[in-house]
């Protein structure tokens, strides 16, 4: 395929394969994950991404646009990834509790200038994750149960659509473009900004708490009483690990909005656990919300699978309780509730979601262990399958699924007949397209 054109249009931006520096562009997140793709092509601003758009559109190629590669699925043979990483920048608007940024701006970078005013974005658990492609995708993190999804606090994006024109849309302006992209991924447009609310943040508390294995019944115990009165400004992660050349540990990740003595009496159960490896809560800055579960910030490969769970019964506690996490490195179950069993389903794709928790594993992609983790995940789905709801966030589906198992019939309908209105050649595909 000839590239010509838009290399001429974009020197020095375009990479084809053999090209230096090729391979590592294209390179997803997870390096479990390929993506033989035709041609990568590193935006600058908004401009150069409504180029790449056109010139697909007229050469009837798919566009892939990842900031940084999180969510890759796969599947993409002979599109040209879009690279909007360069489309950086952070502004906030403290007065009206407004960010601005980039489409290739990090939680870190967010949560580092909203920190300074006294206020925090929604972010996930990794300061490095982008906030477009989370947000498009509905986006959990610590803040969620009290604030709802991230895609939700959004109040205008700028987008380049399927013919490369520009626009910014908003509520007013364009409402069912604006109700798919909050939380219906980015199969509808490239998103090269968005503006988002802020959520005030004077006080954080937060951190990890590990124990040997030993502790797991006694841990877990706890997480279910404090899950089952946590106001909504509290949220509590589970663990099991076990990390390579090391004993198997459980652990439980706090997060609350509030003053630290009130935090604290709330997870007091957890004190009352003896063998304490590790306890490393404590009054945070929203700004190093991402320390408390201390996620890999740089690539590697892993496999991970993620569940709503409609309540912890007997066969999930023996399950993911009870019997050996090998060959897996992590049992996580979050609480979720909340503001997110609140959303409201017309104002953005992702809607409400009723579970009251979110099962995800993860394993390591090592070419000894890839069979063992697919053949652990399917055992541990089949004992607890009655346990599961069958739907699941748009940000935790993996490379073997589709973007129909994150949304019901009616949202998922509505989501397809606005991509064949707005994009009938699918020029712009997101990792998990809607019409996959």
């Amino acid at each position: 395929m000839v590239f010509e054109e838009l290399r001429s249009a974009l020197p020095g931006r375009v990479l084809l394969p053999g090209d230096e520096g090729f391979d590592g562009a294209a390179r997803p997140w997870s390096l479990a994950v390929t993506q033989p793709v035709a041609a990568v092509v590193q935006a600058a601003d908004a401009d150069d991404v409504a180029a790449v758009v056109r010139y697909a559109a007229r050469a009837g190629v798919p566009v892939v646009a990842q900031p940084t590669g999180h969510g890759a699925s796969g599947g993409i043979d002979n599109a040209i990834l879009l690279r909007t990483k360069g489309l950086g920048g952070v502004s906030i608007d403290a007065e009206r509790r407004i960010a601005k940024v980039g489409a290739g701006a990090q939680w870190g970078q967010v949560q580092a200038a909203a920190s300074a005013h006294g206020l925090t974005g929604l972010a996930g658990s990794n300061p490095v994750v982008g906030v477009t492609g989370y947000t498009l995708g509905g986006g959990h993190g610590w803040f969620s149960r009290k604030y709802g999804w991230a895609s939700d606090a959004v109040r205008a994006f700028e987008i380049v659509d399927a013919t490369g024109g520009q626009a910014r849309v908003t509520a007013e302006n364009d409402p069912e473009l604006f109700w798919a992209l909050r939380g219906g991924g980015g199969d509808f447009a490239v998103v090269t900004a968005l503006e988002f609310e802020l959520f005030p943040a004077p006080e954080f508390y937060g951190g990890r708490m590990m124990w040997p294995a030993g502790k797991t019944r006694a841990v877990f115990e706890a997480f279910q009483e404090i899950t089952a009165a946590a106001p909504d400004e509290l949220s509590v992660w589970f663990h099991r690990f076990q990390f390579p050349d090391a004993p198997p540990m459980v652990a439980m990740d706090v997060a609350y909005l509030g003053a630290a003595d009130a935090g604290r009496a709330l997870v007091a159960g957890l004190d009352a656990i003896g063998d304490v490896i590790v306890d490393k809560r404590g009054v945070l800055p929203v700004s190093a919300v991402g320390d408390i579960t201390a996620e890999p910030t740089d690539p590697s490969a892993s496999i991970s699978r993620g569940e709503l769970l409609t309540d912890l019964g007997d066969a999930v506690v023996k399950t993911l309780v009870d019997e050996q996490i090998s060959p897996l490195v992590d049992i996580q179950i979050r609480h979720l509730g909340g503001a997110l069993a609140q959303a409201d389903p017309a104002a953005g794709a992702r809607g409400p979601v009723a579970e009251p928790y979110l099962l995800y594993t993860l394993g390591l992609a090592l070419p000894h262990l890839v069979d063992a983790i697919h053949a652990r995940n399917a055992e541990i789905v089949d004992a607890i399958g009655g346990h599961i709801s069958g739907l699941k966030p748009y940000t935790f589906l993996t490379p073997a699924e589709s973007a129909a198992a994150a949304f019901d019939e009616a949202v998922l309908a509505r989501l397809r007949a606005l991509k064949q209105a707005r994009d009938p050649q699918s020029t712009i595909r997101a990792n998990y397209p809607v019409l996959g």
